[in-house]
């Protein structure tokens, strides 16, 4: 069936290829973002923290977790802890020797 044509992809949008995004992972300046997000979780409240090394996110995941006695995981480079902890994390982030950095309101 070489006449066959493609009816459906995730792979390519507009005809055109995927592109590759660069990951939040590690960013330039060293500070990390950290927010309180709540759209499309059905109105929980979750803490994403941004910029952190590749190599130091499930060791800081596990950690913050831990400490703030939450849920959470790693997706796309990016952080995510359960719960109305924004404070808390800010402070632990900042007694481990990170430079933070809130972001949104």
């Amino acid at each position: 069936m070489s006449d066959s044509k493609l009816v459906y992809s995730t792979e390519w949008t507009n005809g055109k290829p995927p592109t590759t995004q660069p990951s939040n992972a590690g960013s330039a300046d060293g500070i990390l973002r950290v927010r309180r997000e709540t759209q499309g979780r059905k109105g929980a409240a979750v803490i994403t923290i941004q910029g952190v090394a590749e190599t130091e996110q499930k060791a800081l995941a596990s950690q913050l977790k831990k400490k703030c006695g939450s849920g959470g995981a790693i997706k796309q480079g990016i952080i995510e802890i359960q719960g109305e902890k924004l404070e808390q994390v800010m402070a632990l982030l900042q007694a481990s020797g990170y430079q933070v950095k809130k972001i949104g309101g």
